[in-house]
This record gives structure tokens, C-alpha cells and sequence, in this order.
């Protein structure tokens, strides 16, 4: 399903079903467009990351027509994505998805291709700038003073918290952006992004770390910053003293979202890796966020895993992550868009891979924070590993937890976290670990000078921080993620069954889009474990067995 707006004239092919109802959705919206100021296509114009949206055109997940692997439509029969008109990313069917991007990268040089995203969840027809809400949330008015009646897409149903009066005493008056549609002349928004949250080189001065301080201090600041406003700083400049200026420059950015306030299994936080361009005034609500998600389970708040406009990701009512969390955010500004476009086409294989299960999400070894390092690393940027938490623990934890809950699946679970590298297992040891990396060694120049960590060291020209509040909801405010196993157990009740848990149901992949000929998931390591064990305890028993018959036979 495709809508173009051509000379005034709306074109769009036919559909049925439900793709109908969408494609009738974006006629409708794409009419109402016209005729408001301020209110267009949601690619009529604009950049998605480093791509124009030109490069893109709306579909639904049941277009048949599209470049983009079935098994990632398949996740947006019922939503709208901006597919690419030609040169979608590819991937190698017969590699696991680090190796595909260590192969492919090294097969190009080091140069991107350049492939666009598979797909990029946009989830609106219609993008309205510049509008301000009414203080009673009921309108919103542009600058002429003309008004639009509004209001907000409903909750969903398992979405425990949502936007309510104090999230309209939050938004009214400012400058909003706002994805959304039009349904019987009233816009109703999707998303409510403030245009306020500008990242303006000239409203910056030059504040490196001080004595005392990290990027760990600055993250646990003022209880995670949930309720203070948004706050950037430049922690380190190419050039001291001459005037930034950042308009249009490409971007490498780390983000970390905290802790939950309402979901104890949520302390961990989240991690991205983000790539796009500044706009003119430092606006950077278009850049494509790389989320990586659970896709075997139904997200209570609506996520799927995907590439994303940082407005989506961020402000989306049911899944942006402002709307339940704070958010911390390192921003590379680059000479060139080399190390930010490689990134961008790496990391679209993965999610090649990840639609197709070529690999799964698991918590412990294949989380949003490794996933992202690992790309990282596969593309030449050595971030330095810390180890696991302890090995010692691990070992002993299998069969303890494994006997203490009477499941197999939690001592192996047990195991898995324990021995796995801490910068791949915490978003926030992941964020601290690269921004370290970028501060201390590779624009002091400490780096290998070569590959990806060449292109970085050679480009980066600021590193900024930007810490992003909570938008106030019924949700309670979150904190600071934690950065160990023995921070977590401090945050939550003892006693497991007290633990605020949000259940969800599982969203099982469909067999016939599996690939048979799709290399198989490494062995995690608990299943390696639990083989020694095994090989352990029979070694053990034959040994037994041998001693007992030799004194028989001597007796």
C-alpha cells in the first residue's frame, strides 16, 4: 500500500481487508493535510536518520510489493512503516548476524553501501509542527491562532499508567511535534514530542568531566533528573574555544533509559544506538533509533522491536520510553557520516537476522545492550570488556537456584546472568563503558587508528551529554538504572513474590516464516554448563562404580 500527494490529486492503490482500512486512513489523513497549515505526510518532506524520507514510502505489514523480508512485515500487519523504495539492507543467510557483519564490513572496506533499514516504524500518516495545546487539552492551535480539535490515541488495554492532567499541564502552550491522524476533523496524536528539546550548539559552552565527576555521577544526578528539565553539556570539543556549530553535522549517539518506578523487573534500563543529522536549529526528533526488543512476547505498552524516529521512540503515548522513565544520552558529532552510516547498514542486517530468528532476545546474552555493543565491536571498535559478574557464582548458582525453585530453566538462567560480559548484560555499564572509551581513548588518540575506531577518533568533533526527563503520567517517576546484580537485589523486595511484575503473553513466530536452512543459535552457556555438569557427575559416578568393582574383585 502506497499514498502520494501529487499536484493536490491523492493516488493510492486499492486494497482489501484491513489493508484497506489503513490505506482509507491515509487518504483521509492525506486530505486533511492539505487543507491545514503546519499538518503533512509523515514523508512528505524531512529526513528519516541519514536518509531523506523520499528515500521511503508508507506501507502496512501486509504489503506485498515490498523489498522489505516478510518476517519483519509480519510484526506490522495492522501499523504503518516507511519501507524503502529501493536498496533495502541485506544480510548473508548463511551467517550468524555478527559474523554476517564482520564479513560484510570488512568485504566493503569499511565503507557503507549505502542500504537503507529494512523498515522504520513510523506508526502515523500525518506529522503537525509548530502547534501548541489548549490548557484544556482539548485543541490545539497553531501560530495564527487557528484551531484543531484534538485529543490522544486511546491506552492500550495492558498499559498499566497513561497520559492524564498532569501530562496536559505538562504539553500545554509549548511547542509541540506530533505524529498522529486525522479522524472527523480532530487530529489525533500518536506521539507528543516538545520542540523545546532543541540541542542548539550556541545555547553550550565547553564543560568537561570535573574532579569527582563521571558519567556515572552525572547519570545518578538529582535521583536519576526524572522531574528536572531537560539538561545537555559538552564534555569535550575538538577545537576549545572556537564556536560550535552543528547544523546539519551527522550523529553517532548512545542512549540509556533508567528504571522504571512501577516494574521491578525494569531496573536494568534500556540501551540504543541512534544515527541521523542535526536540523537547522538542533533538532534531532527525526534521528532512527536502533530498539531492540523481545519479540517472542506481547510488550504490555505496545513496543516492537525496530528501527524508529527518536520522536516515536521517545514519546510515542503507549511506548515511548519518556513517558515511564529518564533517559541519558552521549552524542557523537561527526565530521562526516561514514562510522554513523556503517553503523546504520550493520545494525540493519542484525535486524535482518532478529525478524527472521536467525538468533533470539535473550536477557542475558542477546539483550538491547549486546546486540548494539556486539555490532559495535564486529565493525572494528574494541569497547573494552569488563568480565562477568562471577564465574564463581555462576557455577554454584545453577544447581542452587535450579533446586530452590524446582526448575531446570531458572538455574540455567541463573548461570547465563552471572557469566555474562557485564558491558553486553547492563544497559548502564554499556553506556559508561562506551562513552569512556570515547573520552579516554579514542579522541586522546590512544586507539588503534585503524577501521571503525580510526574513522571515530578521526571525526568525532564534540561529545555531548543530554540527560532527558519523564513526561509526567499516572505512572510513578523512575530513577537511574542500576549497573550490578547486587544493585538490583537492593531495589527490590526479598521476598520474590512481592516483586511488582507486569505479566505478558507470548507472541510465537509464525513456523512458515522460519528458514529452515538458517544457521542454527550458538549453544548458550548454561547449556554448556549444565553439559559439563553432566559430564562431571558421570565421570564422578563411572569412577565410583570402577573403585566399588575393584574391591569386590579383590574381596
Amino acid at each position: 500500500m502506497e499514498f502520494k500527494i501529487k499536484h493536490g490529486t491523492l493516488k493510492f492503490k486499492p486494497l482489501s481487508g484491513a489493508a484497506a482500512l489503513v490505506s482509507a486512513v491515509l487518504a483521509l489523513s492525506a486530505h486533511a493535510a492539505e487543507s491545514r497549515p503546519n499538518v503533512r505526510g509523515a514523508l512528505e518532506s524531512g529526513s528519516l536518520g541519514l536518509h531523506t524520507t523520499r528515500d521511503f514510502r508508507l506501507a502496512d505489514g501486509k504489503c506485498a510489493d515490498c523489498a522489505t523480508i516478510p518476517q519483519a512485515l509480519w510484526y506490522f500487519q495492522d501499523d504503518l512503516v516507511a519501507v524503502p523504495r529501493q536498496d533495502a539492507a541485506e544480510f548473508s543467510k548463511g551467517h550468524q548476524a555478527q559474523a554476517d557483519v564482520a564479513e560484510w564490513a570488512k568485504g566493503r572496506g569499511g565503507k557503507a553501501a549505502p542500504q537503507r533499514p529494512p523498515l522504520v516504524w513510523v506508526g502515523s500518516p500525518l506529522q503537525a509542527e509548530g502547534w501548541r495545546i489548549d490548557p484544556a487539552g482539548s485543541a490545539m492551535v497553531d501560530a495564527d491562532g487557528k484551531r484543531i480539535p484534538f485529543t490522544v490515541v486511546p491506552k492500550i488495554a495492558s498499559n498499566l499508567s497513561y497520559y492524564d492532567a498532569s501530562s496536559v499541564r505538562h504539553f500545554a502552550g509549548r511547542p509541540l511535534s506530533m505524529r498522529g491522524r486525522m479522524e472527523d476533523g480532530k487530529f489525533v496524536a500518536r506521539t507528543l514530542w516538545p520542540e523545546d528539546y532543541r540541542l542548539a550548539a550556541q545555547n553550550m559552552a565547553l564543560k568537561p568531566l570535573q574532579s569527582g565527576e563521571s558519567l556515572s555521577s552525572l547519570v545518578r544526578a538529582d535521583g536519576g533528573g526524572a522531574q528536572q528539565p531537560l539538561a545537555a553539556r559538552v564534555l569535550w570539543q575538538r577545537e576549545a574555544g572556537k564556536p560550535l556549530q552543528w547544523s546539519g553535522k551527522p550523529v553517532l549517539a548512545v542512549m540509556l533509559n533508567g528504571a522504571q518506578g512501577d516494574d521491578d523487573e525494569a531496573h536494568g534500563g534500556h540501551f540504543a544506538i541512534a544515527t541521523g543529522r542535526f536540523g537547522p536549529q538542533g533538532q534531532w526528533g527525526d534521528w532512527l533509533v536502533n530498539n531492540f526488543y523481545n519479540l517472542d512476547s506481547v510488550s504490555e505498552k505496545g513496543i516492537i522491536a525496530a528501527t524508529l524516529p527518536m520522536d516515536a521512540y521517545m514519546a510515542d503515548l503507549n511506548s515511548g520510553q519518556s513517558w515511564y522513565r529518564p533517559s541519558y544520552m552521549l552524542v557523537a558529532v561527526l565530521k562526516h557520516e561514514r562510522a554513523a552510516a556503517l553503523y546504520q547498514e550493520s545494525i540493519s542486517r542484525v535486524f535482518n537476522h532478529f525478524y527472521r530468528h536467525d538468533f533470539l532476545y535473550r536477557h542475558a546474552t542477546a539483550n538491547c545492550a549486546g546486540i548494539s555493543l556486539e555490532t559495535l565491536r564486529s565493525l572494528g571498535w574494541n569497547i573494552p570488556r569488563q568480565g562477568p559478574t562471577s564465574l564463581v557464582k555462576a557455577v554454584a548458582g545453577l544447581p542452587y537456584m535450579a533446586v530452590k525453585e524446582g526448575s531446570l530453566d531458572s538455574g540455567k538462567k541463573a548461570f547465563d546472568y552471572m557469566s555474562a560480559e557485564v558491558t553486553d548484560l547492563y544497559p548502564f555499564v554499556a553506556f559508561e563503558a562506551a562513552g569512556k572509551d570515547i573520552l579516554e581513548r579514542l579522541v586522546a588518540g590512544k586507539g588503534s587508528g585503524k577501521g571503525f575506531e580510526g574513522m571515530l577518533a578521526e571525526d568525532i568533533e564534540a561529545l555531548v551529554y543530554v540527560r532527558i526527563p519523564q513526561f509526567p503520567s499516572s505512572r510513578a517517576f523512575g530513577q537511574a538504572p542500576v549497573a550490578s546484580f547486587d544493585e538490583y537485589m537492593s531495589r527490590v523486595p526479598e521476598d520474590k513474590s512481592q516483586w511488582k511484575i507486569v505479566p505478558v503473553p507470548p507472541r510465537p513466530f509464525p513456523p512458515e516464516l522460519k528458514d529452515a536452512e538458517a544457521p542454527g543459535e550458538p549453544l548458550q552457556p548454561s547449556s554448556l554448563a549444565l553439559a559439563a555438569y553432566g559430564g562431571f557427575f558421570g565421570v564422578t559416578a563411572v569412577g565410583v562404580w570402577h573403585r566399588r568393582t575393584k574391591r569386590r574383585n579383590r574381596q
